[in-house]
């Protein structure tokens, strides 16, 4: 979930900074502090770090060294408690300036803009550093999520598919599940995900979600993606996936790769959310697996902690000193800050020449 509120008003703060309006770094901080909201938005809570698969895009695959654990249930209980989603009359705001920015609208085809704009900003991810299918409470989570009014949604292995758990979630009220496919070719999609990747089961178990769907008259969307590897036959990759799911109820697209510092291999991307400075430490919370507060989902071994949600109400960690020096932090460029050099995002100070 985005501060949908914050993210419009950003563009005439961010449009004066760049015309040097504010005098010192200062005053830009200043000036954003003054749109951000005084309530927190939690993006996204980790309810496991768990997964199994060996991901050669995957930063976790090789460097997370924090220990696997699953959310607390209560912790997370607490969590939404403290959450409210956004009203319809900022939602038919946002639909319109999002028209009127970014020429996409919320009846459009697929694609990762359109994803981005109109599920990520109001849905509470419910992934990180772990696949959600590994969550035992998952369909509990997902029910008490609905019962407080949000859009739920997280993406998973389809490997990891267990149609009794599945049908649990779906029934519960899951809004989007989005299923991560690199390649119709069973070898290929191992060479990518890890031994535990099947492409041609997978297929038939996301034809039994669909085949469930329909028989109880769900609304639940099926989301499938395939992560832009700059492969050399990646065109042709995307297009047997299209062919695959070519005439089923699902939401196929394409998808920027999101760690590309990770495998130093840097190609650019389609998304505007990666192509525009970060306005997370603004905009966003993150609750980690273990309750922490942390930057954002990105930091995948809990370095910058900004609280413990297990012993502080979310408010408190958003209006704290730790906080408020990490985006300090993104103003003034701190030297050695994670977000510099294990990011494809630009931090404002950055972007600002800095």
């Amino acid at each position: 979930m985005l501060d949908i509120r914050f993210y419009m008003q950003f563009d005439e703060v961010w449009k004066k900074a760049r015309e040097g309006a504010y005098a010192d770094k200062q005053a830009l901080f200043d000036a954003l502090e003054a749109i951000r909201s005084k309530d927190p938005v939690v993006y996204n809570i980790e309810t496991t770090n768990r997964c199994n698969m060996r991901c050669q895009m995957c930063p976790r695959t090789t460097m997370m060294t924090r220990p696997i654990e699953d959310i607390d249930f209560e912790t997370f209980a607490h969590v939404v408690e403290q959450l409210s989603p956004h009203d319809d009359a900022l939602w038919q705001e946002w639909k319109k300036w999002c028209e009127q920015k970014y020429g996409i609208r919320e009846e459009d085809e697929p694609s990762e803009n359109h994803f981005f704009l109109y599920v990520i900003s109001k849905v509470i991810q419910l992934h990180g550093y772990g696949d959600p299918l590994l969550d035992k409470h998952m369909d509990e989570y997902v029910r008490m999520l609905t019962e407080h009014g949000f859009p739920t949604y997280f993406s998973c292995n389809p490997a990891n598919i267990d149609m009794e758990r599945t049908k649990k979630m779906l029934d519960a009220g899951l809004t989007y599940i989005k299923y991560s496919i690199e390649s119709v070719d069973d070898a290929s999609y191992k060479e990518i995900r890890g031994q535990a990747a099947n492409f041609s089961k997978s297929y038939q178990d996301i034809l039994k979600v669909l085949d469930y769907k329909h028989e109880k008259g769900l609304g639940c969307n099926i989301v499938i993606t395939m992560l832009n590897l700059n492969r050399k036959n990646q065109k042709e990759e995307f297009d047997r996936l299209l062919e695959a799911f070519d005439g089923l109820d699902v939401y196929t697209y394409l998808k920027s790769e999101d760690c590309q510092w990770y495998r130093k291999d840097f190609h650019g991307t389609e998304s505007i959310h990666w192509s525009e400075p970060c306005k997370h430490p603004w905009m966003t919370m993150t609750v980690k697996s273990n309750g922490e507060a942390t930057m954002c989902m990105e930091d995948f071994n809990n370095e910058i902690i900004l609280g413990d949600t297990r012993t502080q109400s979310l408010k408190e960690i958003w209006e704290g000193e730790a906080y408020r020096n990490f985006r300090w932090q993104h103003i003034d460029v701190a030297p050695g800050i994670k977000c510099s050099e294990q990011c494809d995002m630009k931090l404002i100070g950055q972007c600002m020449g800095n």
